[in-house]
């Protein structure tokens, strides 16, 4: 049986759901073709689970903190964590934003094919055009027949070579939200956003933590003096944090419940010990069976290949989210679904900058950027002048007791326009979209310095820090 659509998407994670979304807004007649559960990786094993999970290791720590406040109480410093009521929370979140999609799914007339697509060829309504599902929950195999494709498959945990997952010694993210119980010692492979936000949640639940990075600085890509100041917290709170290290993934020697690997540091080579390794060094696309073959679609170092619009080389098939080469972010892939939903439709679309895009970390502290790293401003060749001001100066950083962490903001020299702002600190992810208006509407430092910020707020330290990038600041 065969059934035409106007576009199907292929991938119900967050940019796949939200292109169909925004398709069947749009007047489209949409369907979308999912292989597990809606909300893809972000919903299931990314950003909403590990968030849940984070903000737990925050509550215990507070709990255990509570006397620095003047709370006090027999057993506070002793408090114990129930990881298993910690992972049902979890798992009721998710469950009720999964719900919250079905129900935008059913309003938005959308249909669901739950199932592994395969794209079978590229003319528009033909038999041999079509997508086919096999449905995984025992209905009879469907050919839908799109006039329009998006592919949005997202991503998932890439391996070392020589050290696969086995989900239950050496671990994926994925597998790591999938325990029921946490391990006493990890050892955690890639020091990356993903590896440093485990890092720092485990630690708080009281887990000992080694991190083992192959690059000379954690969070690459973030601003060099952000790094930094993030390895100082950890250290602080007693992760171990090795940079420059190469794992030897052949050493791999599991006994007596505990896993040993090595690993080669400044020349030399260093044994380390736990119960549970986790591997985080990125992602790969999910593009290896879906059936691109079957078109003239190009693939590039293992993404695929599209133009600012999100067309690929066969003009009527679209691909978005981490699957092609762009910040793999949830909410890129959201926006990507949604320029892309509004192309196929006739739509005007302006191209998105990607350099607009903020970046966000959820480690403790937390740690968000906008725009470019005075590092890379500097390596583009531009003449930067920069403001810096410490939450240590802020009051409501201290009424929090979260005195740690800074804010940067970097501007060109001869224009004055803001060229980035880099975060870390209390409540980070949520002061950063200040900044992204203010890139979205080409404002210059001065112009947030110039902002009445409300006293007593921690936005006020970024009033400050744009102030001190022309020497105006008054508490710095």
């Amino acid at each position: 049986m065969s059934i035409n659509y106007d576009v199907v998407v292929l991938g119900g994670g967050t940019g796949g759901y939200v292109a169909a979304i925004q398709a069947a807004k749009n007047g489209q007649k949409v369907a979308v073709v999912e292989k597990a559960k809606l909300g893809g990786t972000c919903l299931h094993q990314g950003c909403i689970p590990t968030k849940a999970l984070l903000r737990s290791a925050e509550v215990f720590q507070t709990v255990k903190k509570a006397a620095d406040f003047g709370v006090e109480g027999k057993g506070l410093e002793s408090s114990t964590l129930n990881f298993l009521t910690v992972q049902k929370r979890k798992q009721a979140i998710v469950d009720r934003l999964e719900m919250g999609i079905q129900g935008l799914f059913k309003q938005g007339g959308i249909d669901l094919y739950i199932g592994e697509g395969t794209i079978l060829g590229t003319s528009i309504f033909e038999p041999k055009a079509g997508i086919v599902s096999f449905p995984i929950e025992g209905q009879d195999n469907e050919m839908l027949v799109p006039k329009q494709l998006i592919i949005a498959t997202g991503s998932r945990p890439k391996a070392l070579p020589g050290l696969a997952f086995d989900e239950e010694v050496v671990l994926s993210s994925d597998g790591m939200l999938s325990l029921s119980q946490l391990p006493k010692s990890i050892i955690i492979i890639g020091g990356g956003v993903i590896g440093m936000e485990w890092a720092s949640m485990l630690r708080d639940f009281g887990v000992e933590v080694t991190v083992l990075e192959y690059l000379d600085q954690i969070i690459p890509g973030e601003d060099g003096e952000i790094a930094k100041e993030l390895l100082r917290n950890l250290k602080k709170r007693k992760v171990s944090i090795h940079t420059g290290a190469k794992v030897i993934a052949e050493s791999l020697v599991r006994k007596d419940g505990l896993v040993s690997i090595e690993s080669t540091i400044k020349g030399k080579n260093q044994t380390f010990t736990a119960e549970k390794i986790m591997i985080s060094v990125g992602r790969m696309a999910n593009i290896d069976s879906i059936g691109l073959d079957n078109t003239k679609i190009v693939v590039e170092n293992g993404f695929i290949k599209v133009n600012e619009s999100y067309q690929t080389k066969e003009s009527h098939i679209y691909a978005i989210g981490d699957i092609i080469a762009t910040p793999q972010l949830a909410h890129v892939a959201m926006r990507e679904g949604l320029l892309a939903a509004n192309h196929l439709s006739g739509k005007s679309v302006k191209p998105l900058v990607y350099d607009d895009i903020a970046k966000c970390v959820y480690t403790s502290p937390e740690i968000a950027s906008i725009g470019i790293s005075e590092e890379l401003a500097k390596d583009r060749g531009l003449d930067v002048k920069t403001g810096k001001f410490s939450f240590r100066g802020n009051g409501k950083a201290l009424v929090y007791g979260e005195g740690d962490g800074f804010v940067k903001v970097v501007a060109d020299k001869k224009t004055n326009d803001l060229l980035g702002v880099s975060i870390i600190g209390p409540h980070a992810t949520d002061l950063i979209s200040e900044a992204a208006l203010a890139r979205f509407l080409d404002a210059t430092a001065w112009e947030i310095g110039q902002t009445i910020h409300p006293h007593p707020t921690l936005s006020e330290a970024l009033g400050e820090a744009a102030l001190m990038v022309d020497g105006l600041g008054i508490h710095g």
